[in-house]
């Protein structure tokens, strides 16, 4: 997938006295699930994602990931493969490919998985992309930027 450049002109950004007051100038912000299971990588996507106007949920498992999908369909899932429990990322994927509801949810995935057979079983299962870590902020906001263009939320 190539990816292009945009600029983040998506919202404007007042400071006074420690608080910060976010203002969008777009009204088709995106749903983004974030599935990772170590809180600090997880916090650290939620504040790269939420810092260019998306709105952003976070959770650290499989099963929580289907249930928010369920509920409230997001429109990109940046899941985790090794996630604890009954589901790993590579059974996430494939229960939302399956699902009529989700089936057309662009997936990134973003693992420290870095083989082949990863990569792989990942695309099997139907991720839109795959990222290592560490992995660029800059090229997953990228990433999102055109997705975005892609499901028609520009």
């Amino acid at each position: 997938m190539s990816l292009r450049e945009f600029p983040p002109r998506d919202a404007v950004c007042y400071r006074k006295a420690r608080l910060r007051v976010r203002f969008p100038i777009q009204a088709d912000d995106m749903k983004i699930l974030v599935v990772e299971d170590q809180d600090s990588i997880r916090r650290m996507i939620e504040a790269l994602v939420t810092g260019r106007g998306h709105d952003v949920v976070g959770v650290a498992n499989g099963a929580k990931a289907l249930e928010v999908c369920m509920h409230d369909r997001p429109d990109i899932v940046l899941l985790d493969l090794n996630l604890p429990g009954h589901y790993d990322g590579f059974e996430v994927c494939r229960r939302l490919r399956m699902d009529p509801s989700t089936r057309d949810v662009p997936i990134v995935i973003i693992s420290a998985l870095d083989d082949l057979a990863s990569r792989e079983k990942a695309a099997n299962a139907g991720a839109t992309a795959y990222y290592t870590k560490p992995f660029s902020p800059i090229a997953l906001l990228k990433e999102i930027e055109t997705l975005k263009v892609q499901i028609g939320k520009n």
